[in-house]
């Protein structure tokens, strides 16, 4: 399910379609209650296990899609795979497993800004961009997205043009969503090592653009 947004509307949040996992299952569950006891006998610092948590939510994780979006920006005919049949290009990389059955790769062009978002629980690519980060979970984020998309952006330090109208994307049990962020400027020739190196994972969920060689030179990457 799809919310479009020109510059400057609001919309409103769609309910409706069916969310699997919304409740935990009985693994979940165990191993949250697993997780309480190690912890509270003192064999599990919850420090580190925060920190590997957020390893794997920002480094580890996101380093799958953004060897799909560099292949797609080197390669015409995986971007074109990509657009008519997202699940079946990414699997062909060997990114398979639970919560990427079926993949939906939205492009971002000068003219539309896509983002993503699960209004009524927690749905996210874990494939392709690892665990998904705390704000993404959180009830603020999934209703302002889809009411103030332009606010959201802004939260998160994007302007994009006036003309340049938003996509909201609801992801469900059954389809979830990679955004495709546009190739930045000053890139020709670059091999897909160096282009996944500015694919971040804000730009493929669409509230962060890629990085320009400059940013990325400045942050390290």
């Amino acid at each position: 399910m799809a919310h479009d947004h020109g510059p400057g509307q609001d919309g409103e949040s769609h309910a409706g379609h069916s969310h699997e996992g919304s409740h935990l299952s009985e693994t979940e569950l165990r191993v949250r209650a697993l997780e309480s006891i190690l912890i509270e006998k003192g064999y599990v610092d919850p420090q580190a296990l925060d920190r590997f948590i957020e390893t794997y939510e920002t480094k580890v994780g996101p380093h799958n899609g953004a060897h799909v979006v560099a292949k797609a920006w080197r390669e015409p005919d995986f971007r074109d795979w990509l657009r008519r049949d997202a699940t079946a290009a990414i699997h062909a990389l060997g990114y398979i497993g639970r919560q990427g059955e079926h993949m939906v790769a939205v492009e971002n062009t000068p003219e539309q800004h896509n983002m993503i978002v699960c209004t009524l629980c927690s749905c996210y690519p874990w494939p392709v961009l690892g665990l998904p980060p705390v704000w993404y979970k959180s009830a603020p984020y999934r209703a302002k997205v889809v009411r103030d998309p332009h606010g959201v952006l802004a939260d998160f330090g994007v302007t994009l043009p006036e003309k340049t109208r938003i996509r909201v994307w609801d992801s469900t049990a059954e389809v979830r969503y990679l955004v495709v962020p546009m190739r930045p400027a000053g890139t020709e020739g670059w091999s897909e090592q160096e282009l996944a190196r500015l694919v971040t994972r804000d730009s493929m969920i669409g509230t962060g653009l890629a990085l320009s060689p400059q940013q990325a030179a400045e942050t390290g990457r």
